[in-house]
């Protein structure tokens, strides 16, 4: 038996699964149907308790090679029904005995859709996971005071790496950046350099570098302010520069615009985005709780131009003053009609555009 407390004092009791042992953090849903194992290593999750709202999950066990990280970040594990028995010609084993090997606890029997609607109707909340209500009074007072804090730091690259090989140097400061980002840039013949999120401008200029590319994460953009003082650095090399998700985020507070926390974020695989130039809408891959606050870039700097089509968020900044791209969404992550984006920074960087 385990149980879900949340910070309002709503208790869920179902079916312990993972791990032993408690587990704390900040309760957020998913809304993708497929790519589990893609959410469970997902530096972007880090310190969360992540709730899937498709009913079934593990119904193909566990695969190694769809796997974003080599850890799982996310603090804990929230289900409706876990399939004992996934059944996959590509399945490794069962997705119970990867999050034992992770030390990920969780929870399943439980009802995940009155959770989502209290999430999307309250706004995202700490809560637990725990294997009994004793001292009831006191894990409350801890879930009510804990706070996700340094995760960048907890989940970047200790040292320097190198991925493939090509006539192009792509600098990606890692910020927490999944392995499906590095992967999009030496599948189209660059070299990767991955750079420490701790890493100073005149470190990263070293490298002499033909892109350099600001990468997802987790927690709180404005929180960052060694790493946004380095950006604004940076951006005066006027380096073509291709930033997503947090780095997206990184990147506008660094040109003077400011973000703001959802009251529920977007994570999940059917986000809607509409390019105000182009009037196409695009169907993309989202993990985030943190937005750019809407008008807040100075005008001479750059403008908003994509949109989230459901709450008009925004989702992508075109600049006057340096060549970049910058996008909430990720570009890929099954979503093939926003890959172009990967093609445009190529071409960016060679000096085509």
């Amino acid at each position: 038996m385990k149980y879900l407390i949340l910070a309002d004092g709503t208790i869920f009791q179902g079916r312990g699964i993972g791990a032993q042992g408690d587990a704390i953090g900040e309760v957020v849903f998913s809304t993708s149907m497929v790519g589990y194992m893609e959410t469970l290593t997902d530096p972007g999750y880090y310190g969360q308790l992540v709730a899937q709202t498709f009913p079934l999950i593990g119904n193909y066990g566990k695969i190694e090679a769809d796997v974003e990280s080599n850890k799982c970040y996310l603090a804990g594990y929230i289900v409706r029904e876990l399939c004992d028995e996934g059944s996959n010609f590509r399945k490794e084993g069962e997705l119970n005995d990867f999050l034992i090997s992770h030390n990920i606890s969780g929870i399943c029997d439980i009802d995940t859709r009155q959770l989502t609607r209290k999430i999307r109707d309250n706004g995202v909340m700490n809560a637990m996971i725990t294997d009994n209500l004793k001292r009831l009074d006191e894990k409350l007072n801890r879930i009510r005071n804990h706070k996700i804090q340094q995760a960048v730091i907890s989940s970047t690259v200790e040292k320097p790496a190198v991925v493939g090989e090509g006539n192009l140097t792509v600098a990606l400061w890692d910020f927490g950046a999944k392995n499906s980002l590095v992967n999009a840039f030496t599948a189209r013949g660059a070299k990767v350099i991955r750079i420490p999120s701790f890493a100073s401008a005149e470190e990263i200029l070293a490298y002499k570098p033909d892109g350099i590319v600001l990468s997802d994460g987790g927690g709180d953009p404005a929180e960052n302010t060694s790493i946004i003082n380095q950006l604004k650095k940076l951006n005066e090399s006027k380096i073509p520069t291709f930033a997503v998700g947090l780095g997206h985020q990184l990147m506008a507070i660094a040109m003077g615009g400011k973000t703001r926390k959802l009251k529920y974020g977007h994570r999940g695989a059917n986000q809607p985005v509409k390019d105000s130039v182009t009037g196409r809408t695009y169907i993309t891959t989202q993990n985030h709780g943190y937005s750019v606050v809407p008008k807040s870039i100075p005008e001479e700097i750059g403008f908003v131009r994509m949109t989230n089509a459901n709450d008009k968020t925004v989702e992508g900044i075109e600049y006057k003053t340096m060549p970049a791209i910058t996008v909430q969404f990720q570009p890929g992550g099954g979503s093939t009609n926003t890959e172009f984006l990967f093609d445009s920074f190529i071409d960016m960087m060679r000096g085509d555009k």
